[in-house]
């Protein structure tokens, strides 16, 4: 659905080189630190900045030559634009309407209902959990094919991130057809979300591993110095020094449970894999 290859963006202090796609009827999560590249690449994908090289296709076509029809199979979410403060959704759904061909406004208004939104109070009124969930609604609302969404929780709490990934599981339910590309600091909620992640550092994609398998495979090992030392380390992929000894990240737990049965092992989740492959050393 959407395919990205050695996409190549430079800037005085930054550069950007990756590849990654995402398939139809799978939701793909990119992960990384803030200055990663997250945001530079969703860029990349909807024209808002040019490449110094590389081709990005989605739908099976190079988005350079993306018509307007094309665009309006996307759905989007930037973590750093909204709506003016001073419309209501009211006037959001006023001006959807007349942007795209297939918005559904009773949709539209059924689900700032069901989210509990006031159509007629000014947007600079809502909360930041309001403001995010008129944001994704207005994405889902006119039949998008694919959505791309840039940090769309930040800066909410447990509950109101929940109630988006629930919008979000519904609008995928909806149509196997359909793909999303979603980055978020909130790693551990893109376990239930996420088919597959990439995990983005310095520019770089490091990982790419289907969200089962992080959870099913990797692990943590805690050695003191005596364990490390006679630890086999071919299935290693990055340690950290710490005061008890080390902290090594490994993607095949059930050979060190198998075979090193005095090791601590802890499973792995997206968190930990984050930070073991962004800090750690490689084995």
């Amino acid at each position: 659905m959407l395919k990205i290859e050695n996409l190549r963006k430079r800037y005085p202090n930054f550069s950007l080189s990756c590849s990654l796609e995402v398939e139809r009827g799978r939701v793909t999560g990119l992960i990384g630190k803030n200055g990663a590249g997250k945001s530079t690449t969703f860029k990349a994908i909807l024209g808002l900045i040019f490449p110094d090289g590389g081709k990005i296709s989605l739908f099976g076509k190079d988005v350079r030559e993306f018509t307007l029809a094309d665009r309006q199979k996307i759905g989007a979410v930037l973590s750093d634009s909204g709506f003016s403060g001073y419309l209501t959704p009211g006037d959001v759904a006023d001006i959807l309407e007349k942007l795209y061909e297939r918005f559904d406004k009773a949709f539209f208004a059924g689900q700032l209902k069901k989210s509990g939104l006031p159509r007629d109070k000014k947007i600079k009124d809502f909360s930041t959990g309001m403001k995010a969930k008129l944001k994704v609604l207005a994405a889902i609302s006119y039949n998008a094919e694919f959505l791309i969404l840039d940090e769309p929780t930040a800066g909410l709490d447990a509950i109101a991130r929940d109630e988006l990934y629930t919008l979000l599981r519904e609008f995928m339910e909806e149509d196997e057809e359909r793909g999303i590309l979603i980055s978020s600091h909130f790693s551990a909620d893109l376990e239930t979300l996420c088919d597959d992640l990439y995990m983005i550092d310095a520019g770089e994609i490091v990982l790419h591993e289907d969200a089962d398998v992080i959870l099913s495979d990797y692990a943590i090992l805690k050695t003191d110095p005596e364990q490390f030392a006679a630890l086999d380390r071919q299935y290693v992929l990055s340690v950290k020094k710490e005061r008890y000894g080390y902290r090594c990240l490994t993607d095949q737990k059930r050979f060190y449970v198998e075979n090193f049965p005095g090791v601590a092992i802890e499973n792995g989740t997206i968190d930990e894999v984050m930070r073991m492959i962004a800090k750690g050393e490689e084995a």
